[in-house]
């Protein structure tokens, strides 16, 4: 998750140089420019802390957006509008970017996995009626 302002951290530079590997130990990128081009990062490779699919767009409820701040090149987008939910403190205004696990649906750019487009607020209601729930991604090196 990437954060803005003084101090801001891009998301890409905090999780390391990859390989990158899910629940299962299969490798869904090997390096940076891969994960941030063609990687492979599906529905039914992005995993969940204990192994599961997570729901995606077609499913009840749609969980696809994942929350990120972040542009398609992993970087926090600069500028006037909130795209991190207030660095991710404010579970009311704002609005965060997200992308779409299981790389369906809308927005500026819906098969991106990292920045599909930005959430509808950051309240748990808001999240969900986006189609997400307020997930995030965690990357573990192999």
């Amino acid at each position: 998750m990437s954060t803005t302002g003084p101090g801001g951290v891009n998301a890409r530079d905090r999780i390391g140089g990859g390989p990158w590997v899910n629940f299962n130990g299969v490798v869904v990128a090997e390096n940076l420019d891969q994960l941030h081009g063609d990687n492979n990062l599906t529905k039914e490779t992005i995993l969940t802390e204990k192994g599961n699919i997570t729901n995606g767009r077609g499913d009840d409820p749609n969980m696809h957006d994942i929350l990120t701040g972040s542009g398609l090149d992993g970087t926090a987008q600069a500028g006037e509008a909130d795209t991190t939910c207030g660095n991710w403190t404010s579970s009311g205004e704002g609005s965060a970017l997200v992308g779409h696990h299981d790389r369906q649906g809308g927005g500026a750019n819906p098969t991106s996995w990292n920045s599909a487009h930005a959430s509808r607020g950051c309240s748990q209601a808001n999240l969900q009626g986006t189609g997400g729930n307020g997930f995030f991604y965690c990357f573990v090196s192999r």
